[in-house]
């Protein structure tokens, strides 16, 4: 049997997806799984060790110019890929009109969420197999029973596997333990005061913790300076998605933003704390085998010394 995973963005909606598809190959022998998301996030998928084969679009650089020569061409092979293997189930994780849309260039019979339990109802009209799935649920668990549903399996019980392999060879600030800070997101309204970066990295710093500081643009980049300067952390150069993700894997705890690095951090079984300074955690809080906590909430700014007790309590 052949599945695709239709689950584009973001980070952290394709770190929630991971655990589906370990539920699938259990339950399913000789499953074959291929993935198709955003090619920023390609490195995500390719290290479950039950994803065959990933296939990438760049669709958030391609709707700017569709009309160009250089799209087109880019749009033709994205679509030549899209037919090269016919499918048992395509699942569309993400629920959207645009991922639905996107369903449809691949061959095989469509499965999403019904029209109550999906983010924009109209896509579930694209699916000859819909699943009730309630919306309170927490994101990873809504891909698994996403996944039981459609293909007919019993939902397992068990903690979420989120099956990710691991490189022996990485970038790290030491050669000893480390720990890991990521005090950059996507929109200024994430962020948590850098004083308090700073103070969390001192203290880890007295607990005789190499430290280092994650970014992703120049603007990070600077910020990420900033804080390493005041605590002696390091800033690594550029890391990739999967370099970043091999750094995450091997650190001994880590401290982040509501930002797709820090739910990759828990999925690989850190022990990590979640800031959340600009949207509710429940629904899409760090979850993963280790020890993880979420912080905050809409409105509600983590104190420095909720998230220094949250620290103290970390195995």
């Amino acid at each position: 049997m052949r599945v695709l995973i239709v689950k584009t963005s973001s980070m952290g909606d394709v770190v929630h997806a991971l655990p589906a598809v370990s539920d699938m190959a259990r339950a399913i022998p000789g499953l074959q799984v291929d993935w198709l998301v955003e090619k920023n996030f390609s490195a995500i998928p390719a290290q479950h060790h039950a994803v065959q084969r990933v296939i990438t679009l760049q669709w958030r650089k391609w709707r700017k110019s569709l009309r160009s020569a250089e799209t087109k061409a880019a749009l033709s092979q994205w679509r030549a890929e899209m037919k090269q293997q016919p499918y048992d189930l395509i699942i569309d994780m993400q629920g959207l009109l645009k991922s639905a849309g996107f369903a449809c260039f691949a061959q095989g019979p469509r499965a999403g969420y019904d029209w109550h339990s999906i983010r924009e109802p109209l896509a579930s009209l694209f699916y000859q197999r819909r699943a009730h799935v309630s919306r309170q649920l927490h994101a990873v668990d809504r891909c698994r029973q996403l996944a039981a549903q459609v293909l007919g399996y019993p939902l397992p019980s068990t903690p979420p596997d989120f099956g990710m392999r691991q490189a022996d060879r990485f970038w790290r600030p030491a050669e000893g333990p480390y720990a890991v800070l990521i005090p950059c997101a996507s929109r200024p309204e994430k962020l948590w005061p850098q004083a308090d970066w700073i103070a969390v990295g001192r203290h880890l710093t007295s607990q005789g913790l190499a430290i280092a500081v994650m970014w992703g643009s120049p603007q990070e980049q600077q910020r990420a300076q900033e804080i390493a300067q005041a605590t002696g952390a390091i800033v690594p150069p550029f890391l990739t998605v999967a370099e970043a993700a091999n750094c995450l894997a091997h650190a001994q705890i880590v401290v982040g933003l509501d930002t797709g690095l820090t739910h990759l951090a828990a999925a690989s079984g850190r022990t990590t704390i979640g800031i959340y300074c600009d949207h509710e955690p429940g629904l899409a809080g760090v979850t993963g085998p280790g020890h993880v906590q979420s912080l905050g909430g809409k409105g509600q700014v983590p104190s420095i010394q909720a998230v220094l007790n949250a620290m103290a309590v970390a195995p």
